[in-house]
């Protein structure tokens, strides 16, 4: 536990380091201008195809006309822009995490390294391909799960546990494989992933309830559409520092975890090599003689 908070408040600080901050420009930028050149090229269509859809729904209808005797019509401009972010918003997380993954992860695990475990052998045990496997299968999975999962949503306590835990369980997976591919050979890397499971996937977690504030603020936007524009790249920017929060805290937990572990291999080897020392040395008294110290060797004449 004190290893997770330890972690925690130096990833935190590490954040607003101006090198940090530097290098979250890459993946907001390239976030930005997809988000941007995506928006200007599918978003009015996306908007009047979710709109007549909703407009042919006889259920929409009868809330519609329910809804203008009240005085409250136009459930329709309301609803459409709000299920087309919904539905691009795990589009946009699964984008932004890959790209902090790809982009960022690396020089920030580096950057951790070099401050605090500067003698930490590196075993790269984690080569690129690998770890463009690990994420994409990761990937693939979570999004199965999210889509699986969405009849559940409708149960009100559910709503709130089945997003952030598979998001979660997604960036512990990523962030943490990436956290360990330079200095961890695949043994340390799978025995670290036993031990602290639970911690990582809590960091996980956690970054995903944080991950929860960008649709908060583009819900917003949908209340205020005029400030739409503005609200969606600072979405993007949250959905960045958040995933930039948790790969400094993947690298501190598991850049600390590891050298404990080297650590206390190392504290064990004493008792191991001293056991094998005392069966070498007594090794050759056991030994049984096979030639007399009497006996002359035969003559040659």
């Amino acid at each position: 536990m004190n290893l997770l908070f330890d972690s925690f408040w130096r990833a935190l600080l590490d954040c607003f380091r101006p090198r940090v901050m530097l290098l979250s420009a890459a993946p907001l930028v390239l976030m930005a201008v997809l988000s941007v050149t995506l928006g200007n090229l599918y978003w009015e269509t996306s908007l009047l195809w979710v709109r007549a859809t909703l407009e042919a729904s006889s259920i929409v209808g009868v809330v519609s006309g329910w809804m203008q005797a009240l005085g409250l019509g136009g459930i329709t401009s309301v609803l459409a822009p709000l299920i087309v972010i919904v539905s691009i918003m795990p589009v946009v997380v699964v984008l932004s995490l890959l790209s902090v993954a790809l982009l960022m992860t690396p020089a920030l695990t580096h950057f951790v390294a070099k401050q605090r475990f500067p003698q930490l052998a590196r075993k790269e045990g984690g080569y690129f391909i690998l770890g463009l496997g690990w994420a994409l299968l990761s990937t693939l999975l979570a999004l199965v799960a999210l889509v699986v999962s969405i009849p559940l949503w409708f149960i009100p306590p559910l709503i709130l546990v089945l997003p952030p835990l598979i998001w979660g369980w997604l960036t512990y997976r990523v962030m943490a494989f990436d956290a360990l591919a330079s200095h961890a050979s695949g043994e340390e890397r799978r025995e670290l992933f036993r031990k602290h499971r639970l911690s990582l996937l809590g960091i996980g977690v956690f970054c995903g309830y944080l991950g929860a504030a960008p649709s908060v603020i583009w819900a917003s936007g949908v209340l205020f559409a005029a400030a739409f524009v503005v609200l969606v790249p600072i979405g993007i920017w949250l959905y960045t520092w958040v995933f930039a929060l948790s790969s400094l805290w993947f690298a501190h937990y598991c850049l600390q975890a590891l050298h404990n572990l080297r650590q206390q291999r190392e504290l064990d080897l004493p008792s191991v090599d001293e056991h094998l020392v005392e069966a070498t040395l007594a090794e050759p008294e056991a030994l049984p003689l096979t030639h007399d110290a009497n006996t002359k060797p035969p003559s040659t004449a």
